[in-house]
């Protein structure tokens, strides 16, 4: 049992979907899966596993930012033995190429964090998705029939979600980043380290550049088509 997940022995699925919000955690569980059980509510940070299609998957909530989301992968991972994570989350687009609505998989994250400097002495990291569960999501996304736009390319895991200098984020852009989230470079280097599998799919919930935006509930609730990308990708 592990400290922050507190999960029995074999309760956990060796594919997890990885929403920050726990809410959204407990919607995919009652939305996607079949005989959905919780297995933890510790923190509120809500936990469960059923199947999909036959195949068994589980879905855990991880908070906001890489310190938490770090927490639950480290544990899946050493305490559970994941195998395969795929976040589903929500990001905010920083380019006019984007809309919102549209789902992101991220090939590769850039971040401003110290966590990967620190481990890496201050060499630059470059955390990358994994490239199984990549073509897998593309292959899904490109199957569905008048499903949302979807791009594939690098975002920007930011620390601050109000960052102090966000004119850098037009920097990004130029380099080709398409939005700013707060998770995907811990998940990625975690999974790399781990030698498991790691795929961060976002929704765009706002526009950096335009100002739209949804709602806390749609963002919680109506983001499914990133979750059936997801879900077809790893249990393929």
């Amino acid at each position: 049992m592990s400290t922050h997940i507190g999960a029995q022995p074999g309760d956990i699925a060796p594919t997890v979907l990885l929403p920050g919000d726990p809410l959204r955690a407990r919607w995919i569980a009652e939305t996607f899966l079949d005989d959905a059980r919780c297995y933890s509510e510790v923190r509120g940070m809500y936990g469960y596993t059923g199947t999909w299609s036959g195949q068994p998957v589980s879905v855990q909530g991880s908070g906001m930012g890489q310190p938490s989301m770090s927490i639950y992968v480290n544990e899946l991972f050493t305490d559970y033995d994941v195998r395969s994570i795929v976040r589903v989350g929500s990001c905010g687009a920083v380019t006019q190429d984007v809309a919102v609505r549209d789902v992101i998989i991220a090939s590769g994250a850039c971040t401003d964090s110290s966590m990967n400097r620190i481990a890496f002495h201050g060499i630059d990291y470059a955390p990358v998705a994994d490239f199984g569960l990549l073509r897998g999501a593309v292959e899904a996304a490109e199957a569905r029939e008048g499903g949302s736009p979807f791009h594939v390319g690098l975002i920007f895991s930011s620390d601050s979600f109000y960052p102090a200098r966000p004119e850098l984020l037009g920097e990004m852009v130029k380099y080709g980043v398409l939005a700013v989230e707060m998770e995907a470079s811990a998940l990625y280097t975690l999974a790399a380290k781990h030698k498991r599998r790691a795929l961060a799919i976002c929704t765009v919930s706002d526009h950096i550049v335009t100002g739209e935006e949804t709602t806390s509930q749609e963002r919680e609730q109506t983001f499914g088509e990133m979750v059936e990308i997801a879900l077809t990708a790893a249990l393929r």
